[in-house]
């Protein structure tokens, strides 16, 4: 079996920006409406026989309280943050488990679910439909891979090596060193894409690589500003890699029978169509 795991948070967002402003009763329901389309096409198409959805029910998690500068939703359209609890009904009315998550990020529950799934003898192959940097950190080999959907391109483990340059498992090593403006993470001054990639690749992780750089495994260009920057800012390095570095341990339900889909909730259904305006025969699944 195959397990799907979507990120609804990037889906709404998707939606919002693909989809033009649809009002019901004054309420915007434009994005949501365009989400229930897409997710009942997937699941039409009868690829989708386990899958689940995690949600940032909330924008801020834990790693706020670690970084004052981390994302926050703060500047969201109104109208957008309103579609968030709609969505997360969508997806349980159509049949697939939600996760709408507060202290942790939807991120975390995907990667929890891929752990899980992973785990399984019985899955073969765990699909992330995500296109987030810091979820190739979850992928294995031919097993879990990130499934761009939208362009039917997959990337496993030689992917992300060939995309990032550096191995799934040092992955938050490499945003850590180069940031990540989504996240809110500055990275540090000087380092780059190629020059972390090399060094990773020699050392693995930020706190493997030597102060010195005579000590480097791998030769790059200005490695004595580099060296510096890491001496001096390594406490901010750790800090970022532990911001870029996925929970495995989110207190979810994600076991593999959990997540089998067995058709919509038809009364969920039902009602969310008509609160938002959206006629129930429009939306099919089989």
């Amino acid at each position: 079996m195959q397990v799907h795991l979507f990120d609804g948070t990037y889906e709404l967002f998707r939606a919002w920006f693909g989809a033009p402003p649809q009002q019901h009763e004054g309420r915007e329901v434009g994005a949501v409406r365009t989400f229930i389309g897409s997710l009942a096409r997937l699941l039409r198409s009868g690829q989708v026989t386990h899958g689940g959805v995690a949600f940032d029910h909330v924008i801020e998690s834990f790693r706020n309280d670690l970084f004052a500068g981390y994302k926050t939703g703060e500047g969201l359209d109104p109208n957008l943050v309103g579609q968030f609890v709609l969505a997360e009904r969508a997806a349980e009315a159509l049949g697939l488990v939600a996760w709408p998550m507060v202290e942790f990020e939807a991120d975390d529950a995907i990667a929890t679910a891929a752990a899980r799934a992973a785990a399984d003898s019985r899955v073969e192959q765990v699909k992330i439909c995500a296109v987030d940097k810091d979820m190739c950190q979850c992928v294995i080999g031919t097993r879990v891979v990130e499934w761009d959907r939208w362009k039917d391109v997959t990337i496993d483990e030689p992917g992300v090596i060939a995309k990032h340059g550096v191995p799934p498992a040092s992955i938050p090593d490499w945003l850590a060193l180069v940031g990540d403006t989504a996240d809110g993470i500055p990275g540090l001054d000087g380092w780059g894409k190629s020059s972390a990639a090399k060094i990773l690749t020699a050392h693995g992780h930020i706190q493997d690589i030597p102060d010195d750089p005579a000590k480097w495994k791998a030769s790059v260009r200005g490695a004595e500003k580099l060296a510096a920057s890491l001496r001096e800012n390594r406490a901010d390095a750790m800090l970022y890699q532990k911001l870029a570095t996925l929970r495995i341990d989110c207190p979810i339900v994600c076991d593999v029978d959990a997540l089998a889909w067995r058709g919509v909730n038809e009364p969920l259904l039902a009602a969310l169509c008509d609160e938002i305006g959206l006629a129930r025969d429009s939306v099919r699944v089989t």
